[in-house]
C-alpha cells in the first residue's frame, strides 16, 4: 500500500510538471514566434535580407520561426483528445528536429560570414579589395545556406518514412512525448510488434545521435571561429595606424556579434543536450529529469528571441558608438580631421565592399 500511495503521489507531481513544462513552453515559443518575426520583418522593411551579412541571419530567423510554431503547436495539443494527434506529435517533433538542425547550421553559417569579415578587413587593411576573393567568399556562403537547409531534411527522411511506416506514432502523445524532446519509446513495447518495436526503438537512437551529433559539431565549430575571431579582434587593436571611429565601432560589433551568438546558442540547447546524456546515464532520476524538463522549455523555445535580442542589442550599440563618433567629431579640429581622412582612405574600397559605409551602416 505504501508503494502504491508513493507512486500516485510522483504521478502527480509528474502531471503538476508537466503541466508547467506545457505553459513554459507556450508562452516561451509564443516569444520567440514574435522575436524572429520581428527580425524577419525588420530585414524585409530596410530591403537587407539579401545582403551578404543579413542572408544567414535572414535564413535563421526563418528556421527560428518554424521551429518556434512547431512547440507552439505542440503545447497547444497536449491535453487536448485531437483525432489522430499521435501522429501529429510524432511527424510534429520530426519537423521541429528538421528546423533544430537547420538552426545550428545557419548560427554557424552566420558567426563564420562574420569571422571572415573580420579576417578579410584585417588582411585588406590599406590595400584594394580583389572582387575575385569576394566573390569566392559569397559563393561558399550561398553553398552553405543550401546545405543548411538540404543536409536536415535528408537526415530525417528515414524518421518520416520508417517511422510512419511502423507506427512509431502508436501512444506518443500519451506518454507526455508531444512536449519533450526524445523521450524513450517504452509505451509502444505492448503494442507494436516486435519489428516495429525494435525499428522505433533504433529510429529513437538514429535521432538522438543526429542531434547531439550536429549539436556537437556545431559546438566545436563555433568555438574555433570564436577563438580565431578573438585572436583577428586582438591583432586589431594591438596594430599600428588610424582607423576612424567608425570604423572602430563596426569592428567592435563584429566582435561583439561572434561573441554573443555562441553565447546564445549554447544557452537554447544545451540544458536539452545536459538533459539526454542524463538520460542516457541515469534513466530513472526522475526528479532531476522533471528539472531539466523545465530547463529546458525555458531555454530551448526561446532561440528566436535570444537571436533578436542580440541582434537589436548590438544593433542599438552599434548605433550609439556612431553617434559618439560623430559628436567627437564636431569638437574635433580641421587638422585633426583631415588627418583622419588621409589615414582612413586606403579602407574606403573595403568599406563598400563589406557594407561598412555609413550609407549601408543598417546592413549590420
Amino acid at each position: 500500500m505504501a508503494f502504491l500511495l508513493e507512486a500516485s503521489i510522483l504521478e502527480d507531481s509528474l502531471d503538476v510538471a508537466f503541466s508547467a513544462v506545457q505553459w513554459i513552453q507556450f508562452v516561451m515559443a509564443t516569444l520567440s514566434v514574435i522575436g524572429s518575426s520581428s527580425l524577419i520583418a525588420y530585414a524585409v522593411f530596410q530591403n537587407i535580407q539579401k545582403s551578404p551579412e543579413m542572408k544567414p541571419l535572414f535564413y535563421l530567423s526563418f528556421s527560428d520561426l518554424l521551429l518556434g510554431i512547431c512547440w507552439l503547436i505542440e503545447a497547444l495539443l497536449y491535453g487536448t483528445s485531437t483525432a489522430n494527434k499521435d501522429i501529429i506529435c510524432y511527424n510534429l517533433q520530426a519537423v521541429g528536429q528538421i528546423f533544430y538542425i537547420s538552426s545550428f547550421l545557419y548560427t554557424v553559417n552566420y558567426i563564420w560570414y562574420l569571422y571572415k569579415e573580420l579576417r578579410m578587413k584585417h588582411s585588406q587593411r590599406g590595400q584594394s579589395t580583389f572582387p575575385l576573393v569576394i566573390d569566392n567568399t559569397c559563393r561558399i556562403g550561398q553553398v552553405a545556406i543550401i546545405l543548411s537547409s538540404v543536409i536536415p531534411l535528408l537526415l530525417m527522411i528515414p524518421v518520416f518514412c520508417l517511422g510512419n511506416a511502423s507506427e512509431c506514432f502508436r501512444n506518443f502523445s500519451q506518454s507526455h512525448r508531444c512536449i519533450l524532446i526524445y523521450s524513450p519509446p517504452s509505451a509502444m513495447a505492448e503494442i507494436l510488434p516486435s519489428t516495429s518495436t525494435s525499428i522505433c526503438s533504433t529510429l529513437y537512437f538514429y535521432g538522438l545521435a543526429v542531434f547531439l551529433t550536429s549539436f556537437l559539431l556545431s559546438l566545436l565549430t563555433i568555438v574555433i571561429l570564436l577563438i580565431q575571431a578573438q585572436m583577428l579582434y586582438k591583432k586589431f587593436v594591438k596594430s599600428t595606424g588610424f582607423l576612424g571611429s567608425e570604423q572602430w565601432a563596426v569592428i567592435h560589433i563584429v566582435e561583439q556579434r561572434v561573441r554573443y551568438y555562441p553565447v546564445a546558442f549554447f544557452c537554447c540547447w544545451g540544458p536539452a543536450v545536459i538533459l539526454m546524456v542524463i538520460k542516457l546515464i541515469k534513466p530513472q532520476d526522475t526528479k532531476l529529469h522533471m528539472a531539466l524538463y523545465i530547463l529546458q522549455a525555458l531555454t530551448a523555445s526561446s532561440q528566436g528571441l535570444l537571436n533578436c535580442g542580440v541582434y537589436g542589442w548590438t544593433q542599438y550599440k552599434f548605433f550609439q558608438l556612431k553617434q559618439e563618433a560623430r559628436r567627437d567629431a564636431d569638437t574635433q579640429t580641421p587638422l585633426l580631421c583631415s588627418q583622419k581622412r588621409f589615414y582612413s582612405r586606403g579602407l574606403d574600397p573595403l568599406e563598400s565592399t563589406l557594407t561598412f559605409t555609413t550609407s549601408s551602416s543598417t546592413i549590420l
